[in-house]
């Protein structure tokens, strides 16, 4: 594996990097970054938490003319959060390195007056929702005709049927020879289908899904019926004590019933979901990653692209359908070396699906127990 001076780049991007402590390049980023140097279009496949928004940012920073006060580079992603994360890597990426490259974020239902103030700088990096950078396009506040770089987060998000047209009335807009990056955890043949009617000189790069399961994480369940499972991770919330416990849910009306429960009972606890709006789904955010709340409630779909550091427990309320969804959910913990833990509460009607994960991932699953305030194994 080649390390980040030998991908070509320079060494106050290097140094940024060292300070944030990533010294070596993940497999997605050692074999994106060369073709996205060298202007290839890129269509790019690889497991959440793998590396994929600095395999498309590394190359977009480097190729950015600071001499000139324009907008260089669009990327579009599906949800807010995640385009607040990623100009939060471009923020920290220039604090790091002293680089000049300027960015932000331009995202629906946000202020559009105060997102047209900050256009006047003419930001290199413009980050957002489809529909909002047309809107500001249209405006003639977004200048099309300096993109070279356009990226498409999230892509077999973006690509589908409820949100391609926005991504490509602003394609018809961007300059014929304009660079295109497309990135997600998976890629559907769909998306490779559609992305390439946009794209030149397409090279694919898909990191082989090696649907491993990491070795810091404790996977656990706990046998329990249906409608005692609110009841039950309340006690294993006040059993386990944890620093910062992500719950995932399958549906949306549960999310509710569920938070106030929890808050009943004193547990520090807020949730996302698809009905939120953009302020609250933001606020819920802030107050996890910064501590306030101890618990954060999420659906799939709304922690699509989520990313927070420090998460010490996933508890799963329900048993996603898809083997694969289950590892996606167990690895938001244990990330960068740390050791996490992940329990799952298992009404009887749910064991096929986690034999399912148990076939597919050779997950060794240990039964737990909650007994007066503490948690003990079956082997207690």
């Amino acid at each position: 594996m080649k390390n980040f001076k030998e991908l070509g780049l320079s060494e106050e991007v290097i140094k940024a990097l060292t300070e944030l402590n990533i010294t070596e390049p993940t497999e997605i980023q050692s074999r994106a970054i060369p073709l996205a140097m060298n202007g290839n279009d890129i269509i790019g496949s690889s497991e959440t938490g793998t590396g994929k928004t600095l395999a498309f940012l590394l190359p977009i920073i480097e190729k950015i003319d600071t001499s000139k006060k324009e907008m260089q580079a669009i990327i579009l992603t599906p949800t807010h959060e995640l385009a607040v994360q990623i100009n939060n890597v471009i923020v920290e990426l220039r604090q790091k390195g002293n680089l000049n490259v300027t960015s932000t974020t331009l995202i629906g239902s946000a202020n559009i007056t105060r997102q047209i103030d900050k256009l006047k700088a003419k930001p290199h990096i413009l980050v957002g929702s489809a529909g909002r950078i047309l809107e500001l396009i249209k405006k003639k506040k977004v200048t099309a005709s300096t993109i070279n770089t356009v990226v498409i987060d999230e892509g077999d998000k973006l690509l589908d049927q409820k949100n391609i047209a926005g991504v490509m009335d602003i394609i018809k807009l961007i300059k014929k020879d304009a660079q295109y990056m497309v990135f997600s955890a998976s890629l559907i043949q769909g998306t490779i289908k559609t992305a390439e009617k946009f794209m030149n000189k397409t090279e694919i790069v898909r990191v082989n899904e090696s649907n491993k399961v990491n070795p810091n994480i404790e996977h656990n369940i706990i046998l329990v019926e249906r409608r005692d499972k609110v009841d039950m991770l309340r006690k294993l919330i006040h059993a386990s004590k944890p620093k910062k416990a992500l719950v995932f849910i399958n549906n949306n009306y549960d999310v509710n019933m569920t938070l106030a429960k929890l808050r009943f009972h004193k547990i520090k606890a807020d949730a996302i979901h698809g009905e939120d709006k953009k302020l609250e789904r933001q606020k819920a955010l802030n107050d996890f990653r910064t501590g306030k709340i101890q618990v954060l409630i999420a659906s799939d779909i709304a922690a699509r692209g989520l990313d927070v550091k420090g998460v010490t427990h996933v508890i799963n309320l329900d048993i996603p359908d898809r083997a694969k969804d289950y590892l996606h959910r167990a690895g938001r913990t244990g990330r960068a070396g740390e050791s996490g833990c992940c329990y799952s509460l298992v009404d009887i009607k749910e064991i096929p699906k986690l034999e399912q994960v148990e076939s597919a991932f050779k997950v060794e699953f240990n039964q737990k127990f909650v007994y007066k305030g503490t948690i003990i194994g079956d082997e207690d």
